[in-house]
């Protein structure tokens, strides 16, 4: 036989798109249409139907960028569609909005409604119908909420743009109705276009050598023979006969197993901002609540409990469907969390609460605890994540984002993952490489081939439907995983629940190989430094939630003043949404990050009153002598820990003037600020070790181009390194005072388009010289680093992550190593040899690289950078531009445990109030035993939650004390649930005695003594 296959695979092409798919629908008629344009921001249903609609017409523009219209659509069903038989159609509403050819989700949307105000279905690219119960001679009535959001940017060529600015984006008309109609679906025909479709994909996937391929290509063949182009609908019935034995033939014993999990990836923020991502989730949400009611197998996950809290508030009786098909076990709640936030830059205690926000939401309104966290997108993971998971009950983990690797490959699709403190939680990397499946062909085969577990183990999971900007499953993918059943030469499709996919896969694979340390993905780097604003929004508000809450836990103990619980919780849920994946990280457009901005703003303002309010009942009346409040776990001048004191007296910094320099000088470290304003010298004036390298200068500004190939707000490229200048030059170099006791020297220097202002400070008693850098950016596409060169030889760096650090390398010595070029840290990095290190602390900055050099003549300099300003142009043209204040800190340690106590005390400035000095209310007597968080509980109970840590890395003993009388001591999980004791050995009324491995987390729960109750 001759070998024609390329012919005949073109033929079925053809076939299929010129015959089958237009024939879907076997007629249609148009239905009139008026319209309302919103004026501005979007209205509710009950509002816009009382507005005065105007005709429209098909082929008319309509909607400004990020505008909402409403079009009234009425007419009648066909009479004489009665001639076609019911078993064998169904009626529709057909809408096209005009769509774009760009990916559903990134383009105009809908949402329909009945005349009462239900909702019916959503209208997206690609699904775009809505099935109607009306027969022929009915009459159809309905609204459409259409949405006209920009394309921002999905043919990603990333390009600057004008639309991702409601200000900006123009107010002109950028959709053209199409079409609005009433439709008659063919059942027949569309299976027979979903038949082939799924045949054709599998074959395009097998081996020009297998009988298979040749036996579906011939039956396909055979359609085209025998069907009758011009009655594609009469002759539907024979093409799908000759299909059926073909779709007949069951899987191979050994074909590999997935578990489809219905599922709608959407950015709770992105490339639209929040104000859509509610409209999205509730066109989604109404998608597969039809779904579910054509097909009662189909189950769909939905992480995010803000998602579901905005339709609780916005949609409720989209929420009542969803809590119904939840409690059902169909609408399935995962991940946990409030959000799929990053996982890099947030604090310890915010993905703490990430999980119990987001647990204690499903558990409330359905009953439901998730036990998998579900991060399929987020830009690479903590090595402090597998504790946090299990902390909080959970026992899975599911990312897909690691594919996206520029240099390695990831040698497992499931494995044990191990965290810093040696927690392991059972991790799957779906094989297929995305979490937007439409389960083709082309996406089953990938999952089997590129699976690595083979021989092992023989299942994984595809998360299927359309995503990022929402939409969800289609009918289509459903047919598909129909179809995939049992299909010989592709992998077996079974559409099940996240949590039946991981008890089996456990079971399958008891003793998975095990990944220890962070999932560093080795893409979007420059996440870590974009929007510096929001980043330092963020910071700010944890460090601002930690003292409202232990202020207030401890005005409520100790003056019986009321805790404010409704205040710190809508507080924590708008910090926990603005750690999105999409707007911490700074890759969103520019409205999401004004909103972003503000809210950071906004909690500011509530938490300064709450922590003022719990000061002034602590303090007592006005008139007193001067406290300074500290909520550092460590003392801070003189001031303990976690309590109000006095600062202590001590001799004023020195500063001499030194060849146009200063030397500044506090008993406790010497430093050399030249003529240019740089860092020549850093001694420890007790050892007289030498901290800057000899020849070399610190805080150095260095300024770089800064072009990715692509992604630009997200990529920072190793390029970079090659194109950089040195800002060494200054306008003026000048001592000035500011009355602390403190020296300080001004430095001014101006670049480009931009100016720098540092003030450069020694305090007294102080080992760390603190350097505040205010810039005035106006650079496009530039990075800029501030360097420290450090006589210290070491080859790896400790960078502090949430609940301890990890230690990375400071060469390049594999591919692996190689690939870290640009890292992650939050409070301080700290590089060391044994009994002298030195620490670069900051108050809003995370992106670092560390490296290191042998130096003429020998010895080794150890360069510490941090990332402080980057300058995208995509998505948000104006990223970055404006005035940044940014605080870091160089100071000398003798361990990792410094580090940590300068981490603190540059995020937690001290408090001035008049009044009495106050005890803590929690004491740990072991510096690495570190309270991270005081509380109130959950519950309102008026128990006092503790969470602490163990941060130098090492196991420890120590006892932590408590200042008031208490009833019980128990341990927690992070939900604050009773757990079996494992940290506490003993416990004396006053405190208790813990016993604690390396960076262990526990959470305490102390109640109080009958004697000691308040009102919580």
């Amino acid at each position: 036989m001759h070998n024609n296959s390329v012919l005949i695979r073109a033929r079925v092409r053809r076939f299929l798109s010129e015959r089958v798919s237009p024939a879907v629908y076997r007629t249609s008629a148009p239905l009139s249409v008026s319209a309302w344009e919103v004026p501005d921001e979007p209205v509710p249903f009950a509002e816009a139907v009382d507005q005065e609609f105007v005709p429209f017409a098909v082929g008319q523009s309509w909607g400004k960028p990020w505008g909402t219209t409403w079009f009234h659509v009425t007419g009648v069903v066909p009479a004489q569609w009665a001639d076609f038989d019911a078993l064998e159609t169904r009626t529709e509403l057909l809408v096209d909005l005009g769509f774009l050819s760009g990916q559903p989700g990134f383009q105009a949307e809908g949402l329909v409604f009945d005349p009462e105000g239900d909702i019916l279905k959503a209208i997206e690219p690609l699904n775009n119908y809505v099935p109607l119960t009306v027969g022929p001679g009915g009459t159809i009535d309905v609204y459409i909420e259409a949405a006209s959001n920009p394309d921002v940017g999905s043919d990603w060529a990333f390009q600057p743009t004008a639309v991702g600015d409601k200000a900006t984006a123009g107010t002109d008309p950028i959709y053209r109705l199409r079409r609005l109609d009433v439709a008659l679906l063919d059942l027949e025909v569309w299976n027979l276009d979903r038949d082939v479709w799924t045949l054709f994909g599998l074959m395009e996937e097998l081996g020009e050598d297998l009988p298979r391929t040749a036996e579906i290509l011939r039956a396909l063949e055979q359609v085209t023979d025998r069907m009758d182009p011009d009655d594609i609908s009469g002759t539907a019935g024979v093409g799908r006969g000759i299909l059926a034995p073909v779709l007949a033939q069951p899987a191979y014993a050994s074909a590999h197993r997935i578990v489809a999990v219905g599922h709608a990836h959407i950015d709770s923020a992105w490339l639209w901002p929040v104000r859509e991502t509610i409209r999205k989730c509730a066109r989604t949400f109404s998608n597969v609540l039809h779904l579910m009611d054509e097909d009662p197998d189909f189950i769909f996950a939905c992480s995010s409990a803000q998602q579901y809290s905005w339709m609780k508030q916005h949609y409720p009786q989209l929420f009542e469907r969803i809590r119904e098909r939840a409690v059902e076990g169909r609408f399935v709640p995962v991940g946990g969390m409030w959000v799929e936030s990053d996982t890099n830059m947030p604090g310890g205690e915010a993905l703490a609460r990430q999980l119990l926000a987001g647990k204690t939401f499903f558990m409330r309104e359905f009953g439901i605890e998730p036990l998998e966290v579900w991060l399929p997108d987020s830009f690479g993971y903590t090595a402090a994540l597998p504790q946090i998971v299990t902390a909080a009950g959970s026992k899975y983990f599911l990312t897909q984002k690691i594919s996206w690797n520029e240099t390695n490959v990831m040698p497992h699709h499931t494995f044990s993952w191990e965290g810093i403190d040696g927690t392991q939680v059972f991790t799957h990397f779906p094989p297929v490489d995305t979490y937007n499946s439409v389960l083709s062909g082309q996406e089953l085969a990938r999952a089997q081939r590129q699976y690595n577990e083979k021989g092992a183990s023989n299942v994984s999971l595809v998360p299927f439907g359309f995503g990022d900007g929402g939409g969800g499953p289609t009918r289509e993918m459903l047919a598909a995983a129909e179809r995939t059943r049992s299909l010989e030469g592709s992998p077996t499709v079974r559409i099940a629940t996240p949590l039946a996919f991981f008890e089996e896969a456990e079971r399958s694979y008891p003793t998975p190989p095990v990944w220890s340390g962070e999932l560093y993905l080795e893409f979007h780097r420059g996440t870590y430094t974009s929007q510096a604003n929001t980043k330092a929004g963020n910071r700010r508000s944890e460090h601002l939630l930690r003292e409202a809450e232990l202020w207030a836990t401890t005005a409520n103990v100790r003056s019986g003043a009321v805790y404010p619980y409704d205040r710190l919780t809508a507080v924590w849920e708008t910090v926990l949404l603005n750690q999105f994946h999409d707007i911490l990280p700074g890759t969103s457009i520019a409205w999401v990050h004004q909103v972003a901005e503000a809210a950071h703003a906004a909690v500011a303002v509530e938490l300064e009153d709450v922590i003022s309010h719990s000061i002034a009942a602590l303090a007592g009346p006005d008139g007193g002598d001067p406290v300074s409040f500290n909520a550092s776990p460590f003392a801070v001048a003189g001031v303990p820990a976690l309590s109000a004191a006095p600062v202590a007296d001590a001799e004023p910094a020195s500063a001499e003037p030194l060849g146009g320099g200063f030397t500044l000088e506090n008993g406790v470290v010497r430093a050399v600020i030249d003529d240019r304003g740089l860092l020549t010298s850093l001694v420890d004036v007790a050892t007289g070790r030498e901290a800057i390298p000899e020849g070399a200068r610190g805080n150095v500004l260095q300024l770089f181009r800064d072009t990715p190939t692509q992604w630009d707000a997200w990529d920072l490229d190793e390029h970079y390194q090659r194109n950089g200048t040195e800002l060494v030059e200054a306008d003026s170099v000048e001592l000035v005072s500011n009355g602390s006791g403190s020296a300080t020297v001004r430095v001014r220097r101006s670049f480009g388009s931009s100016t720098v202002s540092q003030e450069i400070s020694l305090a007294p008693r102080q080992s760390s010289l603190d350097i505040v850098t205010t810039v005035d950016w106006h650079e496009r596409q530039k990075l800029l680093k501030l360097a420290f060169p450090l006589d210290v030889h070491t080859d790896r760096a400790a960078s502090e992550i949430q609940f301890g650090h990890v230690y990375r390398p400071t060469h390049a010595n594999t591919s692996w190593d190689s690939a870290r070029f640009e890292t992650c840290a939050h409070r301080w990095v700290f590089v060391g040899e044994p009994g002298f290190g030195v620490v670069v602390a900051n108050d809003s900055t995370y992106g670092h690289d560390i490296t290191r050099r042998t130096r003429d003549g020998g010895g080794t300099t150890t360069t510490v950078r941090e990332s402080l300003l980057r300058a995208p142009t995509f998505p948000d043209p104006t990223a970055d531009q404006g005035v940044h204040t940014l605080r870091t800190s160089i100071g000398l340690s003798p361990d990792v445990l410094g580090a940590v106590d300068e981490g603190y005390r540059i995020n937690l400035p001290l408090r001035e109030a008049s009044g009495s000095a106050l005890e803590p209310l929690i004491v740990s007597e072991n510096p690495s035993i570190v309270i991270e968080a005081v509380k109130l509980a959950e519950d309102r109970s008026g128990d006092i939650i503790v969470r602490l840590y163990e941060a130098r890395g090492s196991r420890t003993t120590g006892a932590v004390r408590f200042g008031l009388a208490t009833g019980s001591v128990i341990e927690t999980d992070l939900l604050e649930r009773a757990v079996s004791p494992d940290a506490v050995q003993s416990e004396d009324g006053t405190g208790v005695r813990l016993a604690l491995r390396a960076f262990q987390i526990v959470t305490l729960r102390v109640s109080r003594s009958a004697g000691a109750q308040l009102q919580p």
